[in-house]
């Protein structure tokens, strides 16, 4: 990882990950997007597709590595820069090296997966045998922030499905007993017509 100084193309190429991210969300997807840039032009772009492609490994940055990989008919990615909303996980990091990938930019950490420097390093291990260059943190603060209003907007969706589904299952319980209650109405009265 590094503290470089990031350009105003850099910022840009960011933006445009950022845009990609909020079409993942609107596809019901983690958002976050991904841009792969050669000679500062955009040879690939891609965002979270998992769910919409019943694919575990559709991350923004595969998707970006597949399309660039098609475009230039070469899954060796020589000289390009790779820009990422969010920290890649191991799998996206070990594609990237494959690729080989020179340099990845990203936004916000990976708490729980990343495989930058956050929780592990792939791009630093001694097993590697391509490298790439890693820095991190490029509009960070926009970057975590779209993260994160999405899983609190999550969260609250999920809170909301729970409470309906509960209320739907009370409502049927209450139903359930009422009709039991008049069943039983019905076949005691009929029992003291018969006795009369």
């Amino acid at each position: 990882m590094s503290d470089h100084q990031f350009t105003s193309q850099d910022e840009q190429f960011m933006r445009r990950a950022m845009a990609l991210a909020e079409q993942a969300e609107a596809e019901g997807e983690v958002p976050v997007g991904a841009v792969l840039v050669k000679d500062g032009n955009i040879i690939a772009e891609g965002w979270n597709r998992s769910i919409c492609a019943h694919d575990a490994t559709a991350h923004a940055e595969i998707q970006t590595l597949r399309k660039a990989g098609e475009t230039l008919e070469n899954y060796r990615l020589l000289e390009t820069t790779l820009y990422v909303t969010l920290e890649p996980c191991p799998m996206c990091a070990g594609a990237l090296l494959h690729s080989r990938v020179k340099r990845v930019v990203y936004g916000a950490p990976d708490l729980k997966a990343g495989a930058a420097g956050t929780v592990l390093n792939l791009f630093e291990s001694q097993a590697a045998y391509h490298y790439a260059t890693v820095e991190s943190g490029l509009l960070e603060a926009e970057c975590r922030a779209q993260l994160q209003a999405f899983f609190k907007r999550r969260r609250k969706e999920i809170k909301a499905k729970k409470q309906a589904e509960k209320a739907l299952v009370e409502h049927q319980a209450l139903q359930s007993k009422q009709a039991s209650e008049r069943v039983k109405n019905a076949q005691a009265k009929q029992a003291t017509q018969r006795k009369k």
